[in-house]
């Protein structure tokens, strides 16, 4: 029995999606290492180590530390079958609001965070010639918008390095799916997860806006049921044939038709330029 269990790693764990999804696999009889900054944290809101459940305190901008929580998942589960690169945290703000340090913190997590989990996980999935990878990117990995500029472009980011890795590693009979949530009804606006710019700009009174809403309006009217994204992502783990792309949320499925009529005008529109470029 307990080598037939599939064992799931998951990062940011400890609330939001990550913990919703790691409460509805451990329920589901799944094994679960499981990643947070506390340990501590991660524990008081998933509960004890045990013989299914492994809680991991890592820090994902250190490759040295994720390479150890990947070693300590190994040791007690024997395998990774699926990895869950879920950590992150959003940036609200001008361009010329956001520091070099504000910008590089937010890649450090947001992007060079899942590409070291990744690259440490690898190696055992190809083992295994088996693995499914799920990186949480967003809509707005499709579609950016004035505040968002640098938080959509390391969901970009994610983007396309994941569509270049499900190629790189479907030889190895690995899958990868990027989840493209709209907003979902968790406490990712009202916890640690929002960072704003330290030194706003006055002038930009329409971003100031973007700000207040995001801050007072929005938390707790999301559309997006965390429950239901999880239990997508579990679902979607079960297809023998998974989708590169899985967009969760009426809202999600709004913005990306949006991105796609506003592609094909300013292809339409502009395609005698294109091909005028041509030998």
């Amino acid at each position: 029995m307990e080598k037939q269990r599939k064992t799931w790693f998951i990062t940011g764990a400890s609330q939001g999606i990550g913990l919703v999804l790691t409460q509805q696999l451990l329920a589901a009889g799944f094994n679960v290492a499981a990643t947070a900054r506390s340990l501590q944290t991660l524990i008081q809101a998933a509960g004890p180590a045990s013989a299914q459940f492994l809680p991991l305190q890592v820090d994902l901008t250190s490759e040295a530390s994720v390479q150890a929580g990947v070693n300590a998942a190994i040791a007690q589960f024997s395998a990774i079958d699926f990895l869950v690169n879920n950590a992150g945290f959003g940036l609200i703000g001008g361009i010329e609001e956001t520091s070099h340090q504000e910008v590089m913190t937010s890649f450090d997590v947001n992007v060079f965070g899942l590409l070291h989990v990744t690259r440490a996980v690898l190696p055992h999935m190809r083992a295994a010639n088996s693995g499914h990878i799920f990186n949480l990117s967003s809509v707005f990995g499709l579609i950016s918008g004035a505040g968002w500029g640098i938080y959509c472009a390391t969901k970009f980011a994610v983007e396309g390095l994941s569509e270049a890795l499900a190629q790189e590693v479907a030889p190895f009979g690995i899958k990868v799916t990027i989840i493209e949530p709209g907003y979902v009804r968790t406490n990712f606006l009202s916890s640690g997860s929002m960072a704003v710019p330290a030194n706003p700009i006055a002038a930009y009174t329409a971003l100031a806006e973007e700000k207040r809403k995001h801050k007072e309006d929005i938390p707790g009217s999301q559309i997006g049921d965390p429950q239901k994204v999880a239990a997508a992502i579990i679902n979607t783990a079960a297809q023998s044939e998974a989708p590169i792309r899985l967009l969760l949320g009426s809202d999600a499925l709004q913005f990306a038709n949006y991105k796609v009529q506003m592609l094909q005008a300013g292809i339409e529109a502009n395609k005698a330029v294109t091909l005028s470029t041509d030998f």
